[in-house]
């Protein structure tokens, strides 16, 4: 177990750092280099992620709250209502970017083509409903989780070291779990039909391109580099979803968390906040020139030296 609680903690210090990284990369590049949307709701996402990894389990933010001697059902509410709100916001980013980009390569002749010179007043109006939504989804939840006590007496659910879910009645557990799977399953459709759409644009572009004797453009292409990112990052998110889905859904039903099930359910919560940074990081070219125009002073630097 204690093995098990060092990959948690390694798995969270990556995602941590890898996001901190992000953050101030996308930062500087808005505030200081012409940015384009797309680099806006990525740095809303890693900014998502970051806070998620912090609030996810017994980590981080919760070792924070115990230093501060904050009282534990304080501590418990906002650390769950954060993981919750974060963790909507996370599934409803990840859609809006699959749909911006399957918007952005759409050819001129498709039904999307029309959406592209207002794509950045609807963006900005769903991110503004994004926030809303999951702000006031999640408040629901805050009547039912807290400090831990005993659970043989209360009929707690633990979840973390220090809080567990209260009981709930069963029509209010199946209605709360109806209206998360509804949203859920909703948005992961969004996502996989814009997918599937990026990947027929892509195909076709392929074709194009080597009936055209210029492949070596595609490889080369942006909006290409872009599309396969984020169509990788759909296809984590949708897999690490679904197993947590699972987790989730049968423990809430039938109210119980094994101990070794609760701690796989967190290394797949965790799963793609961290992978995300990652692929990102590896796909920019303006990070990878970067680090490497970095690495070269540093190396000028050592042999002046």
């Amino acid at each position: 177990m204690f093995a098990i609680n060092y990959i948690l903690y390694f798995q969270a210090g990556l995602g941590v750092l890898a996001n901190m990284f992000l953050l101030f990369f996308y930062t500087f590049i808005i505030l200081v280099h012409r940015s384009n949307l797309i680099d806006l709701f990525s740095c809303q996402l890693t900014f998502i992620h970051t806070v998620l990894v912090l609030t996810g389990g017994d980590i981080w933010l919760t070792d924070v709250f115990e230093s501060l001697n904050i009282e534990n059902d304080f501590k418990c509410k906002t650390t769950f209502y954060m993981n919750r709100v974060m963790r909507g916001l996370s599934i409803c980013t990840t859609c809006l970017l699959s749909v911006f980009q399957a918007v952005t390569i759409s050819p001129s002749t498709s039904l999307l083509a029309k959406f592209k010179y207002k794509l950045k007043k609807y963006m900005i109006y769903a991110f503004f409903y994004m926030w809303f939504l999951n702000l006031s989804f999640s408040s629901n939840q805050i009547f039912y989780v807290g400090a831990f006590t005993n659970v043989s007496e209360t009929n707690q659910m633990k979840v973390t070291k220090h809080c567990s879910l209260f009981p709930m009645n069963y029509i209010i557990r199946v209605l709360i779990l109806t209206a998360t799977t509804s949203r859920d399953v909703f948005l992961v459709g969004v996502m996989l039909t814009s997918s599937a759409y990026m990947v027929i644009i892509l195909f076709r572009h392929q074709r194009q391109c080597k009936y055209l004797h210029s492949l070596s453009h595609l490889k080369t292409s942006p909006e290409k580099r872009a599309t396969v990112t984020i169509l990788l990052l759909v296809v984590v998110f949708v897999v690490m979803y679904w197993v947590d889905f699972i987790i989730s859904s049968t423990a809430v039903m039938l109210w119980t968390y094994h101990p070794v099930i609760l701690t796989v359910q967190k290394f797949v919560v965790n799963a793609y906040p961290t992978i995300t940074p990652l692929v990102q990081i590896s796909s920019d070219n303006r990070i990878i020139n970067m680090l490497i125009n970095l690495c070269s002073n540093c190396h000028q630097d050592f042999l002046k030296v």
